[in-house]
C-alpha cells in the first residue's frame, strides 16, 4: 500500500515546557524549528506531497564508499569492518547487487581482519573485539556465498567466545575490556548465525541481561544503568535469540520505547530527553517486531495483526523528509553530516516501518511512491531474512567445532 502525507500539523505536537526554560528544553525547540521549516518548505514546494527516497543518490554514495573513503574516515579505521557491513546491509536493502568481484575482495579483506586467535578485528592486524567481529560475520552473511562462509574460523571464534566469557554470564567485548549488553548481543548474534551457540557458552547469559532492565522499562548497558535504545536492541535481541525474552517485564519495556517516539518529529530519541536521531529508526523501532513477537507468544489478547505498536507512517515522514542528504546517503536530523552508519540505519527503519510480520500475515505500508518500498530486514540480526536462513542452513551441517567425528 502507498501513501501520501500521513499527519496534519495538527496531528505533531509541539514541546510544552511548562514555562520553565531549560537547556534540554531549548535544544529541542530548536530541532522542533528546523523540523517544521523542512516540512513548510516540503508542502509549499510539491503539490502533490509525495515523499520520494533518493535511491539513486544513495547508492551511488554507498557504492563510491565500498572503494574508496575521504581522509575524514580515517577516525574509523578501527572500525572498517562496520564500514562494510553498514554499506552493504544498505544496498541490499535499495535492492542493488553486489558485483562478485567486489564482493570476492570484500571477503578478502575480511579474512584479514581475522584474528589467528579467533573473531574479527577493526581492520588487518588490529586485536579482535566483539563489536566488528558481529560486523564482519553480518557482511559475509549478505555475501552469503561459499567464499564468504568459508572465510569465518568457527573453531577459533569459539574459543574467542568462551575467551570473553564471565562468571555472571556477561561477556567481555575483548579481551581486558569492558562488560556491557552490546557484547551479550554480538556474541548471541554470531554464534547462532554460525552455529556454535552452546547452552553451556551462555549459561547465565539471559539472566543478567534480565537484570539490565531498570525501573524506566528499557534496558541500561548493565545492571543499574540508564536505559538507552541502542542497549536495550541488543538485550531484547540476545533474548530472543536464547528464546528467553519471558524473563523481561514486556509491558514497562513495550511503555518504554513506544514513549521514545517523538510527537512533533516522528522519528525516534535514544533516551529519555533527548533528541531525535535519524539511527534510532532501528534501534528503537526495531525493538517493535520483537516485542510483538514476544506478547503474542504470551497470547497478549491487545495485539493488533495488522501493524507495529508505533506511528510507522510519522517514521517514514521523518526519514524521507528530514534524513537525506541532498547528494546522497541518510543523517541524524536536519543540519547533521550524512555517513555510512546513519544511512544504513535510517533505511534498517525504514524498512521495518514499511513491513509489518511475515508470510501470510505479511503487509506493506509504503508513505510515499510505490518506489520507495525497501527490501525487508531481520529485525534481530539486521540483514535480509533470507540471508538468516541461507547462512543458518549452511552452517547447521557443519559440526559444532570440537565435536568432529574422530578416528
Amino acid at each position: 500500500m502507498a501513501g501520501s502525507w500521513p499527519r496534519s500539523p495538527g496531528g505533531r505536537r509541539r514541546l510544552r515546557d511548562d514555562g520553565v526554560r531549560t537547556h534540554t528544553s531549548s535544544e529541542q525547540s530548536k530541532v522542533e524549528d528546523v523540523v517544521q521549516e523542512v516540512f513548510d518548505t516540503y508542502k509549499t514546494s510539491h503539490h502533490a506531497a509525495q515523499l520520494m527516497l533518493q535511491r539513486e543518490k544513495h547508492f551511488h554514495y554507498l557504492k563510491r564508499g565500498l572503494r574508496q573513503l575521504s581522509e575524514a574516515y580515517e577516525c574509523l579505521d578501527a572500525s572498517r569492518p562496520w564500514l562494510c557491513y553498514w554499506i552493504l546491509h544498505s544496498l541490499e536493502l535499495l535492492e542493488e547487487p553486489i558485483p562478485d568481484t567486489v564482493a570476492s575482495d570484500v571477503c578478502q579483506f575480511l579474512s584479514r581482519c581475522q584474528s589467528p586467535h579467533g573473531g574479527f578485528g577493526g581492520g588487518p592486524g588490529q586485536h579482535p573485539h566483539l563489536a566488528p567481529t558481529y560486523a564482519a560475520v553480518n557482511a559475509l552473511c549478505i555475501i552469503g556465498t561459499e567464499e564468504a562462509f568459508g572465510v569465518i574460523n568457527r573453531k577459533k571464534l569459539l574459543e574467542y567466545l568462551q575467551a570473553l566469557k564471565q562468571p555472571d554470564g556477561s561477556f567481555l567485548m575483548h579481551i581486558g575490556g569492558e562488560v556491557d549488553v552490546r557484547s551479550a548481543y554480538c556474541a548471541a548474534a554470531v554464534a547462532s548465525l554460525t552455529n556454535i551457540l552452546t547452552p553451556a557458552l551462555f549459561a547465565g547469559t539471559a539472566e543478567w541481561i534480565a537484570r539490565c532492565q531498570n525501573w524506566e522499562g528499557g534496558i541500561g548497558g548493565v545492571p543499574g544503568m540508564e536505559a538507552h535504545g541502542g542497549y536495550t536492541f541488543c538485550g531484547v535481541a540476545a533474548l530472543v535469540i536464547l528464546k528467553k525474552e519471558h524473563l523481561l517485564n514486556l509491558r514497562s519495556l513495550l511503555h518504554w520505547v513506544t514513549s521514545r517516539q517523538m510527537h512533533f518529529e516522528g522519528g525516534f530519541q535514544g533516551r529519555c530527553n533527548k533528541l531525535v536521531d535519524g539511527c534510532y529508526s532501528f534501534w528503537q523501532a526495531g525493538l517493535l517486531p520483537l516485542l510483538h513477537h514476544a506478547l503474542h507468544a504470551q497470547d497478549d489478547a491487545a495485539l493488533g495483526m495488522t501493524r507495529w505498536m508505533f506511528d510507522q507512517a510519522a517514521l517514514q515522514e521523518y526519514i524521507l523528509l528530514c534524513c537525506q542528504c541532498p547528494a546522497g546517503g541518510l543523517l541524524d536530523k536536519p543540519g547533521k553530516s550524512r555517513d555510512f552508519y546513519h544511512t544504513c540505519y535510517c533505511l534498517s527503519g525504514l524498512a521495518i516501518a514499511q513491513h509489518f510480520g511475515s508470510g501470510n500475515l505479511h503487509q506493506e505500508v509504503v508513505l510515499g511512491v510505490p518506489e520507495n518500498r525497501l527490501q525487508p530486514t531481520h529485525p534481530v540480526y539486521n540483514i535480509h531474512p533470507e540471508k538468516v536462513v541461507k547462512a543458518v542452513l549452511h552452517f547447521s551441517q557443519q559440526p559444532l567445532p570440537g565435536l568432529e567425528a574422530t578416528g
